[in-house]
C-alpha cells in the first residue's frame, strides 16, 4: 500500500481530520492518505505573519515524512512550505492554494474566492496574479465577521461564505469561486451541495492536480 500525506500547518487536529476525509474518494487504487498537523504555530492561519511562521515546520514535517509517503500535498491556502520542499525531494508536492487557482481559471473561466481570511487577502491576490497573471481574476469576497468567531460557528460560516460566493457570481461575474481555506472545508462541502460546479473546493482540486501530475510522472503505478 502506497500513501498520500496531507500536511496541515495549522495545529488543529479536527482540521487535518476534515481534510483528510474529505480527500480519501479521491486517491487512486491502492493509495491511502493520512494527515498531520503542525506542532506549534496557529490553529487558523489568518494573517500573514502566521502564515510565515507556518513554513518551518510544514518544511520539517514534509523532509521528516517524504521517504515514507509517495507524494505530499500542504493544506492552507498561502501553500507555505511547497516551493522549499519541492526543491527538496523528488516526489510531488502539491499546495491546495495553486491547486484550486488553476482548477477555477481552467478554459478562461472568470474566478472569484470566497474566504474569511481579510488578513490574508493581499497575499492571496499576489499569489493569484503570481500563478496566473493572464487570468480572469474577479476578485475576492470576505465578510466582515472574525474569522476565528466564524470558526467557531460553522453554521454561521457557512451561511456567511454563502453570501460572499453569491456576490461573487451575482456583482462580480465569476463562473467559479473557490473558498478559500483548509479549515473552510466543511462549508466548502455545504457550498457545493447548492452551487455545483461553480464552487472549487481546494483541498479535492489539490488531489486531482496529484493524481494527474504524479500519473504523468509514473508515480501512482502499483508498487511505485
Amino acid at each position: 500500500m502506497s500513501a498520500v500525506l496531507l500536511i496541515n500547518p495549522n495545529t488543529s487536529a479536527a482540521t487535518t481530520a476534515m481534510m483528510v476525509a474529505a480527500s480519501r474518494s479521491l486517491l487512486p487504487p491502492g493509495f491511502t492518505i493520512r494527515g498531520i498537523e503542525a506542532r506549534q504555530g496557529a490553529a487558523m492561519i489568518v494573517d500573514e505573519a502566521a502564515l510565515a511562521l507556518s513554513e518551518p515546520e510544514v518544511v520539517r514535517i514534509g523532509l521528516t515524512e517524504a521517504a515514507s509517503v509517495q507524494a505530499i500535498i500542504v493544506a492552507a491556502f498561502g501553500d507555505p512550505g511547497v516551493a522549499s520542499l519541492r526543491a527538496s525531494m523528488h516526489i510531488p508536492v502539491i499546495g491546495i492554494g495553486e491547486a484550486a487557482i488553476r482548477e477555477a481559471a481552467g478554459r478562461g473561466r472568470r474566478f472569484g474566492i470566497a474566504t474569511t481570511t481579510p488578513g490574508l487577502r493581499d497575499a492571496i491576490i499576489a499569489k493569484v496574479w503570481r500563478i496566473l497573471p493572464e487570468a480572469a481574476f474577479t476578485g475576492m469576497r470576505i465578510p466582515a465577521a472574525d474569522p476565528l468567531v466564524l470558526a467557531a460557528d460553522p453554521a454561521r460560516q457557512t451561511a456567511e461564505l454563502h453570501r460572499a460566493v453569491s456576490e461573487c457570481i451575482a456583482q462580480d461575474g465569476a463562473e467559479t469561486v473557490i473558498i478559500g481555506g483548509g479549515p473552510l472545508t466543511g462549508s466548502a462541502v455545504q457550498l457545493r451541495s447548492e452551487f455545483g460546479d461553480m464552487i472549487v473546493e481546494p483541498v479535492p482540486a489539490a488531489m486531482r492536480a496529484l493524481v494527474q501530475l504524479s500519473g504523468s510522472l509514473g508515480v501512482f503505478r502499483k508498487g511505485a
